[in-house]
């Protein structure tokens, strides 16, 4: 496995309370954590945190920018009682283009020294300026004999038209020549909502990156303009909204002070 440019679609499905449906082409960046620097080199137009076309920028990720990334995935890894493997570290994520940038997620795929998918952290972000890491281990996995397939219950508003009494599932199988991966929401069981990842592989190089911008040429923005127009269409639909958490603790908060007045 080496650093990749992965191109494909994204599809989201809302199965209730109202369906919704739509497909985007996209592309991701799929790259050895400990040779982003170098990797970044590949072309005049992409560098390593400083403005370009496209750009890596540690702030886009959790954690203390100033530190590696393997360092902060190891100290993350600790705190959540996850043991981090010990082998190579790629992560699929949107780069930095023309100096914007927006992750709804990035996968970090975690191998062991044999080689081994061994763990993957799901770092999610909001439009809130919210960010939170789910860590797909050995012990989130939901059954035995089905090793890439994860459960984890939601901890962080994410969409407004979601309540927060949500579990995610996510099917994220080795990548290869072909890159899958799929979330789906869970009420009670049953899926409300889903989303695919559907990518295919091309070898880390200027030609294939070039190929990517000339294509995609501002592709963080597409991905935060398609948000918000969704969101739009979801409204239109009279799609249920649900105020953020903090939200509601502030408007308890005020409630209980005017009470006691």
């Amino acid at each position: 496995m080496e650093s990749a440019i992965y191109t494909g679609t994204l599809r989201h499905r809302r199965f209730e309370p109202r369906r919704h449906e739509f497909t985007y082409p996209l592309f991701m960046a799929f790259l050895d954590i400990d040779l982003i620097p170098e990797l970044m080199k590949v072309s005049p137009f992409s560098s390593h945190n400083r403005f370009n076309w496209a750009s890596f920028d540690e702030r886009d990720h959790f954690g203390d920018p100033a530190l590696p990334l393997r360092e902060r995935l190891k100290a993350d890894a600790a705190r959540q009682e996850v043991e981090l493997p010990g082998g190579r570290i790629f992560l699929l994520t949107h780069l930095r283009y023309l100096g914007y940038n927006f992750n709804p997620i990035s996968l970090f795929y975690c191998y062991d020294a044999g080689g081994r998918l061994a763990a993957i952290l799901a770092e999610v972000h909001n439009t809130f300026g919210e960010s939170l890491n789910y860590w797909l281990s050995p012990d989130s996995i939901e059954h035995p004999s089905r090793p890439h397939v994860h459960r984890r219950p939601k901890s962080m508003h994410v969409s407004p038209f979601m309540p927060m009494e949500l579990d995610y599932r996510f099917v994220l199988p080795p990548p290869g020549d072909r890159l899958v991966a799929h979330m789906s929401t869970l009420d009670s069981g049953h899926s409300c909502f889903d989303a695919t990842l559907t990518l295919r592989r091309e070898n880390w190089s200027a030609p294939a990156l070039h190929r990517a911008l000339r294509r995609f040429p501002w592709m963080t923005a597409k991905v935060i303009g398609a948000i918000h127009w969704q969101a739009l269409k979801l409204f239109l639909k009279k799609v249920p909204v649900y105020t953020h958490p903090a939200r509601r603790r502030e408007n308890n908060y005020e409630n209980l002070s005017g009470i006691a007045r």
